[in-house]
């Protein structure tokens, strides 16, 4: 009764309204007010018996609907979603009505602002597309779009395919646009390479006459992120460089994703580029680098070594308007810490409590290992006892590093006490803990002790992976106890490492049954290219005529725009563009990156990894002919080699001697473009010493300085002692300076040949002085260290009575 009451008021509303219009003589609009009215009443009667009690109290005879009732209903916000389908329903099988373009194009909203899976489906959305191919509708392709959007952020992506395929089945001329949804389902479902085939179709297909293609912002960027992750770089670069023939603009998300990958790659010189031409077009509509531009920029800088220079940016990024967040801290103090830089480490880390941000576990770990690693046990004690007092749980990989630290650092049994107590517990030993305690016990010769642990690791449920075979394996080849890997075997349950490594032993000595075709102990594969002494151009990247010239010249060097807000980043870009055609150097970047752990990769595996692994066996055993060969065959395989594949080579060289074939070897590895580490230059600066050539190694080491590099312990102690040997006494004492100043602790292999070096020139004064600084600096001595004293003592005998003999001549 109460609805037909309600009816009854619409109906006298209408008739009030015409006659008071036919009196008055209005114009036409007055009539469509009356309409209007009468929709809203309309709609107000529906929208409440919908909220109340669904469609089963709608009367079909007295409600005259049209498209704008329809349109209102639907985009009442009042109303639940479920209740507007039920009511789209009821429009057109009760009452007969045939909607529009409009209402399909509404109800369709309705459903994708739902965000519900109750009501986005493909079989509720399916029957509304039915629907409109019987009534012969199409709606727009906005409107399509939006839907299959929906779909694919509600993580529906066979859904979101299986719905164009019913759009096209209606015969909707759709937009190109379009197909930028069906490319970013088609990646979050892992099928890139059918992603790409659908983004090489959109790059054909211009909009309009101007030629632009229909990829949106947000389309490349998701195949960008998703290549990147893939590790698909030629990829990536062809995506890159279409982009930027079709003149696609890149948004601030996409730069920064093009300047991370590149540098991560190693390609610093597009990623600065990237950066300049991001400031050039931020002068236009004010859209230009942001934290998370500077933050990629500092990480690349850092990864490729140029740590100095990713120090100078992080203070213009604080000058530029953006503050440094906790991921910019910790990159900085990751790249510090890896390059010796402890003293700017340590101010990053109180600069960053000082701002209120608390250093989180990695920070911590990251900081502890580079005092390690520079010797610095005092300070990397007190660190350790902050971290507890501050409340910071230490993990695993805190203690590996502290354990590690400690037997590098001369303090082999506090470690093993340390890894004892921790086993007692029950945690924080994880397998990397047993791979470090073991290797120890095999260069200490302890294999009855490693094979104990290996077991011990097995029954905790730990893997032994290929490191910890690998060190097992070369020790017992040094001892000569190969036929002991079947007692290794029996303590090995999952033993598929180790399978996989003898079934490679057994296909490795049929491959090597064919004599070496070679006089020397090596196979020609590393011909001699030239005199090693070329290696200076190489790492100078100086031509023959100009190998004089100071590369500080300032002849072509690009102006600097004092008003720019980040210069040093400018000063960076310009000239990498500068050098970009007069580029000799080799090696393309310096890597302070370090290597991974390897896992067990199954019985099909086939990867450097293993390649490495039995190359390092070979060559313990001095089987460098044999370790040759075997390069040789795995390359031609198709494996990859990485920069420490070639530097054990290379090192092996040599001890032997070689050093043309040395010279061969760093040949092959710079035109394979593998990055030159701290290993590599170690390397050179051992061949040129032994050479006589400590001249060109001290030079090799300033440009290796000034490109970004750093000098690790084992650096210096080369350097030293090729110093020491060349008579160049004075310089290696300036070096050992330099290596105190950059916060590098020295250690007894420091002290040793210092004090050698001295007492072989006669200055058994300054020899004295560096064993009091030993003893001083608490630095334990070892044999040798007996050994370079019992010769001191002798030396400073004989110097006694020729003092005297002075003496009673005066």
């Amino acid at each position: 009764m109460r609805n037909f009451v309600v009816v009854l008021q619409w109906r006298s509303c209408r008739f009030f309204c015409s006659s008071i219009s036919g009196r008055l003589n209005r114009t036409k609009a007055v009539p469509v007010v009356s309409n209007e009215l009468g929709s809203l009443l309309v709609t107000a009667y529906i929208a409440q018996t919908l909220s109340k009690f669904g469609t089963e109290n709608l009367d079909v005879k007295n409600i005259l609907l049209s498209e704008s009732i329809v349109l209102n209903v639907l985009r009442k916000t009042s109303i639940d979603t479920s209740k507007k389908i039920g009511f789209f329903v009821w429009c057109s099988e009760k009452h007969g009505f045939r909607h529009t373009s409009e209402t399909y194009a509404q109800i369709l909203r309705v459903i994708c602002n739902s965000r519900s899976r109750l009501y986005l489906n493909d079989h509720l959305v399916g029957n509304v597309l039915d629907s409109m191919k019987h009534d012969g509708v199409l709606v727009d392709s906005r409107t399509f779009k939006l839907l299959v959007d929906a779909f694919i952020h509600s993580g529906q992506m066979d859904s979101a395919l299986e719905i164009i395929e019913q759009i096209e089945g209606l015969g909707a001329s759709l937009s190109p646009y379009m197909y930028n949804s069906v490319v970013v389902a088609l990646i979050r479902k892992n099928q890139l390479s059918l992603a790409l085939a659908v983004f090489n179709k959109l790059l054909e297909t211009p909009v309009n006459s101007g030629g632009s293609v229909p990829c949106e912002p947000v389309m490349c960027n998701e195949l960008l992120v998703s290549l990147r992750k893939a590790g698909m770089k030629d990829e990536f670069k062809k995506v890159f460089h279409s982009l930027r023939e079709k003149n696609v603009a890149l948004d601030t998300w996409g730069f920064n994703i093009c300047i991370h990958s590149f540098g991560c790659w190693g390609d610093l010189r597009t990623s600065l580029s990237l950066y300049k031409q991001m400031k050039e077009l931020s002068e236009g509509y004010g859209t230009g680098p942001d934290l998370c531009t500077y933050n990629s920029l500092i990480h690349v800088l850092c990864m490729v070594g140029k740590v100095k220079d990713a120090l100078v940016v992080w203070e213009e990024l604080k000058d530029s308007g953006h503050e440094p967040d906790a991921f910019t801290y910790r990159i900085l103090i990751q790249g510090c810490c890896k390059s010796y830089l402890i003293e700017d480490a340590t101010k990053i880390f109180n600069n960053m409590q000082y701002n209120g941000f608390v250093p989180d576990t990695v920070v911590y770990n990251s900081l502890l290992d580079g005092f390690l690693k520079a010797r610095k046990l005092s300070e990397a004690c007190d660190l350790f006892e902050k971290m507890t007092q501050d409340g910071i749980r230490a993990s695993s990989w805190t203690y590996n590093i502290l354990i590690d630290g400690l037997i590098k650092n001369g303090r082999q049994i506090a470690g093993y006490v340390l890894f004892c107590d921790l086993k007692k517990k029950g945690q924080f030993v994880d397998g990397v803990t047993y791979s470090i305690i073991i290797l120890y016990l095999c260069r200490e010769g302890q294999i009855e002790e490693a094979l104990r642990l290996v077991e011990e690791m097995e029954a905790r449920g730990f893997v032994v992976d290929l490191v910890t075979i690998t060190s097992l394996l070369i020790s017992l080849y040094k001892q000569g106890l190969w036929d002991a890997t079947e007692r290794l075997m029996r303590h090995v349950r999952d033993g598929d490492v180790l399978h996989n490594i003898l079934k490679w032993k057994a296909d490795m000595d049929a491959s090597l049954k064919h004599p070496v075709q070679s006089r020397e102990d090596l196979t020609p594969i590393f011909p001699a290219k030239g005199d090693f002494n070329e290696i200076v151009d190489l790492m100078t990247g100086c031509d023959g005529h100009d190998r004089n010239r100071e590369v500080a010249d300032d002849e072509f060097a690009p102006e600097v725009d004092e008003w720019s807000s980040s210069p040093r980043m400018d000063q960076l870009a310009d000239e990498f563009e500068l050098n970009s055609k007069s580029d000799a150097h080799l090696f393309k970047w310096f890597s302070s990156s370090k290597g991974k752990r390897v896992q067990a990769k199954g019985m099909n595996s086939f990867d450097i990894d293993m390649v490495n692994t039995y190359m390092s066996i070979l060559l313990a055993k001095g089987k460098l002919s044999v370790a040759c060969k075997l390069f040789e065959i795995f390359t031609d395989m198709g494996a990859d080699a990485a920069s420490y594949t070639y530097n054990s080579i290379m090192s092996s060289f040599v001890k032997k001697g070689y050093f043309d074939q040395t010279w061969g070897v760093l040949s092959e590895m710079g035109s394979n473009l593998c990055p030159a580490d701290v290993a590599t230059y170690n390397i050179i600066i051992q061949s040129l010493g032994k050479m006589g050539r400590a001249d060109v190694a001290s030079s090799i080491l300033d440009k290796l300085m000034k490109e970004g590099g750093y000098l690790d312990i084992v650096m210096y102690n080369t350097l030293i002692n090729a110093l020491g040997k060349a008579g160049r006494v004075d310089e290696a004492t300036k070096f050992f300076k330099q290596m105190r100043n950059s916060g590098i602790n020295p250690d007894v292999v420091t002290y040793n040949t210092l004090i050698e070096i001295h007492t072989k020139m006669g200055r058994l004064k300054d020899a004295n002085k560096f064993l009091r600084m030993m003893l001083d600096a608490g630095c334990l001595p070892n044999h040798v260290t007996d050994t370079i004293l019992d010769f001191l003592g002798k030396e400073m005998e004989k110097s006694r009575p020729q003092k005297a003999k002075i003496k009673f001549t005066d």
